[in-house]
């Protein structure tokens, strides 16, 4: 493998967080790899200074989104954790609740933070989320425990889990957005990865007249297509367009945003997606791919992890390929920027720091959750790229999977990056496009033009109320 390849793994997510938390478009340049050689082992750690005589029976409730049968490797990982917490803290019984992400996320976490009592940990979405929460004070301020713990240095960034000064959570991993693409069905057909916009539009159009579907679709929950819708605006309008909406430098109805919604209509109108897709959730997404119905797939970096022995994709192991959307004639900025983040992760409830025996669990949590063994277990079980820093070395002795060092290959291409819609704009901003626009565009109940300019309503509402 070539040394550029695994350095990335420990330099991009430095380099691309930076620009969700001060909405620029430089990365962090002061990462290498001899920062990136930092102890994260578990037995490096210090141990926390708390201890009780007190044994009684007491609960920790713990929300995570480990839901579903393509998580069960990440949710092998966090049972892991929970038992070695459960047994160092005498009387502890750690309760699991397991949500889907976006209900967790949009519904649940946000009443319970209102009604304050959120769960004592819990999956949590660093921006803007996690300021919010934390200028509210409900979240556990956890810079003195990083300190003890030693982990103060270990990760490649905090940036979205940071709110002035102090840390709030910690990201699990990282991501990148792109193509995975059927191998088999592409060497079948004489197809090749499209490196041009002209190229992806043939594409698309002879795997239609091939009487499959050219894209998975699965839009019931908006933030699916608009995985791929982001990417579009990135292109036409340039990858910063987004957090500019926020500083009313750019609107939501410039001409070269609504080309990017008439693009994503357009490939709706020519039957590129499943159709049906309004009803279908997340999972049917996958499985669309997987049973060979669907040719690509435009998904997270995470999803390479169901291309694995005893996951539902295994039957496309050495047979699925990854790359990035190609540049669009006339578009805005950086051609080859793709979406990546470390805005998944935890977060814990501020009330933990009154209760002993609960903020020891905590920090027994963390402490076995975040060390180098895990990170590598969520890279090579689940696909999920570190958030920590880790040496070439073990990085280049771990990643053996060809899918992986595919996709680490479209990342070492990709000269910039830009972080996820919903981690730069306002909640009602997001709810408007996830939960109205993109459905409401899918089902051409609206035009790209109208589209763009309810949305751009929304945001100067949101924008004025930010004042």
């Amino acid at each position: 493998m070539k040394k550029s390849m695994v350095m990335l793994l420990t330099l991009f997510i430095a380099a691309t967080t930076l620009l969700s938390a001060c909405g620029s478009g430089n990365g962090n340049g002061n990462n290498n790899s001899a920062a990136s050689n930092a102890s994260n082992d578990s037995a490096s750690t210090t141990q926390p200074s708390e201890s009780t005589t007190d044994t009684s029976p007491f609960e920790l409730t713990l929300r995570h989104t480990q839901v579903g049968a393509d998580k069960q490797k990440r949710l092998a990982i966090l049972n892991d954790v929970v038992k070695k917490v459960e047994a160092d803290v005498p009387g502890l019984t750690i309760k699991l609740d397991g949500v889907e992400s976006d209900v967790n996320r949009k519904e649940k976490l946000r009443g319970e933070m209102a009604a304050g009592n959120p769960p004592d940990i819990f999956d949590l979405f660093g921006s803007p989320d996690s300021q919010v929460y934390a200028k509210e004070g409900m979240l556990l301020n956890l810079s003195p425990i990083l300190d003890e713990l030693g982990l103060s240095d270990s990760f490649s960034s905090l940036e979205p889990f940071t709110y002035e000064g102090n840390v709030y959570g910690l990201p699990i991993g990282g991501s990148g957005e792109g193509f995975f693409y059927n191998k088999a069905y592409f060497e079948e057909k004489g197809l090749k990865v499209p490196t041009t916009w002209a190229e992806l539009e043939d594409l698309l159009a002879k795997i239609k007249a091939d009487g499959k579907v050219p894209m998975a679709a699965a839009s019931k929950a908006g933030w699916v297509p608009l995985m791929l819708a982001n990417h579009l605006w990135a292109r036409y309008a340039g990858p910063d367009v987004t957090q500019k909406f926020v500083s009313g430098e750019a609107k939501w109805s410039d001409p070269n945003v609504v080309k990017a919604f008439a693009k994503y209509q357009e490939w709706e109108d020519k039957g590129y997606f499943k159709k049906g897709e309004l009803g279908f959730e997340y999972a049917e997404y996958t499985t669309q791919f997987t049973s060979g119905e669907a040719i690509l797939m435009y998904d997270g970096t995470w999803k390479s992890s169901v291309f694995k022995e005893g996951q539902s994709g295994e039957g496309l192991i050495g047979k699925v390929g990854f790359f990035n959307l190609p540049p669009v004639d006339g578009g805005v900025g950086d051609q080859t920027a793709l979406m990546r983040d470390v805005n998944n992760g935890y977060g814990f409830s501020a009330a933990v720091e009154k209760d002993p025996r609960k903020l020891q669990a905590v920090k027994l949590f963390i402490k076995y959750m975040y060390n180098e063994e895990m990170q590598i277990r969520g890279l090579v079980e689940d696909g999920v790229l570190p958030s920590m820093k880790l040496s070439e070395d073990v990085l280049s002795a771990n990643i053996t999977d060809d899918l992986m060092k595919e996709i680490v290959n479209v990342l070492n291409n990709s000269k910039s990056s830009f972080p996820a819609f919903d981690s730069l704009v306002q909640g009602d901003v997001t709810t408007e496009i996830s939960n109205i626009q993109i459905q409401k565009l899918i089902g051409k109940q609206t035009t790209p033009e109208q589209m763009g300019k309810e949305l751009q309503a929304v945001q100067e509402e949101a924008n004025a109320d930010s004042e």
